[in-house]
């Protein structure tokens, strides 16, 4: 008598990322390096909770103190103010390694690092540097970013959050919403106009304590995507701010969107990091999966699936490692930055879905991560400038013409 089937298959082996184009030889020494520090990290502490974790629709804040001690906080932060002052690159290589475990987890430190420790680097006075960014770079604070409303995404300059001036700070009146990080958060960078509503230039950044009378956070928990991911709306009820709450070099509506130039790069690479992942599950799977008594890996239809998928990781590679070295040299473009953006964003979202087809009826249980890292997309697709505003960025670039407005 035939021994039953296991109801699930064994575990494949241990991730192997793909190199089809060997981009490896691009990096340095040092930067192979440290992605062998977070990979190995990855591997031992984040991967083997990562589904728990999304079921649950919990963020591992016990991982953060862990997550700061391998300077995965502010990496480009420099020492003096308590980051590792690593290059953009090496910001990138991080970048993918979390979010080849998952996007919810890429977007914590993305928060953290590109969108509150940047805009109290680039805007603020010497003080507000010393008093923030050594705690948020060891993890003991923890900030969110206030610049999207309930009626105003892709565009901003339409915000209606104000800021009026008074003679002993300010005062604080609006409502923000989709913050990630906002739950735990104990700082948030809240973008509002200090004059009149259709005033752009007017926008200014403010570091505002959340324990501060009149902010109430607003959880938002009913996701089907982003779960790892804490979310929240937050409204300030005439909250009031000291002087010296505002961002002093912060001006106009172009402030916050330097940092989301910050955060796309960022995110260039995680969802680079996310489509690998995807890959190197289905070509595991693929080679141990027998259908009509051969592997489906052997079948044109799979190596057809694969070859696709490889050949766009493969474009993301080089473009991803392209667009940081002009970064690192300070010549990077914001509309470069949108490219790339659009172009690995969607390639990931394609890649995790052939992912996901390719593995069958599998391919939807918790065990296997490309459906996590599919639906997770979906929301990368949309957030920090959506795929047709990324679309239309490119395309003014192209011919010096607005069609967004």
């Amino acid at each position: 008598m035939k021994p039953l089937a296991p109801i699930n298959p064994d575990p494949l082996p241990p991730y192997a990322a793909v190199d089809f184009l060997d981009t490896d030889s691009l990096l340095t020494a040092g930067e192979l390096a440290l992605r062998a520090e977070v990979r190995a990290w990855v591997d031992a502490r984040l991967m083997p909770i990562i589904t728990e974790c999304h079921f649950a629709g919990r963020f591992p804040g016990e991982l953060v103190p862990e997550m700061a001690a391998l300077g995965l906080l502010g990496p480009t932060i420099p020492a003096e103010y308590g980051g590792p002052g690593r290059t953009s690159t090496d910001y990138g290589i991080i970048m993918q390694e979390l979010e080849r475990c998952d996007s919810g987890v890429r977007s914590f430190a993305s928060v953290q690092s590109s969108l509150v420790m940047y805009p109290i680097f680039a805007f603020g006075s010497e003080a507000q540097k010393k008093r923030w960014l050594p705690g948020l770079a060891q993890g003991t604070e923890i900030g969110c970013f206030g610049l999207t409303e309930p009626e105003f995404g892709s565009n901003p300059a339409g915000m209606i959050v104000s800021a009026t001036e008074t003679s002993d700070g300010w005062v604080l009146h609006g409502t923000k919403k989709w913050l990630s990080n906002g739950p735990s958060a104990t700082i948030a960078i809240v973008w509002a106009k200090t004059g009149d509503t259709d005033d752009a230039r007017s926008v200014r950044g403010f570091i505002v304590p959340t324990d501060l009378p009149g902010v109430t956070v607003h959880r938002i928990d009913d996701k089907h995507s982003l779960r790892v991911s804490e979310s929240s709306a937050m409204t300030f009820d005439q909250v009031k701010l000291p002087k010296d709450a505002i961002l002093p070099g912060s001006s106009g509506v172009k402030s916050p969107l330097m940092c989301l130039t910050q955060a796309r790069f960022g995110i260039v690479w995680g969802s680079l990091g996310a489509a690998m992942a995807c890959f190197d599950e289905a070509l595991q799977y693929a080679k141990r999966r027998e259908m009509f008594g051969k592997p489906i890996a052997q079948t044109q239809l799979q190596q057809s699936r694969l070859a696709d998928m490889v050949t766009k990781i493969t474009n993301g590679q080089l473009l991803a490692i392209h667009l940081a070295r002009l970064k690192d040299r300070g010549d990077v473009t914001p509309s470069q930055v949108s490219l790339a953006k659009r172009y690995n964003v969607d390639m990931a979202c394609d890649v995790a879905r052939e992912a996901r087809r390719l593995l069958g009826a599998n391919g939807i249980l918790g065990g296997w991560h490309s459906m996590r890292h599919m639906a997770n997309l979906e929301s990368v697709y949309t957030y920090e400038g959506t795929h047709d505003m990324h679309t239309l960025i490119v395309g003014q670039e192209l011919t010096g013409m607005q069609a967004y407005r």
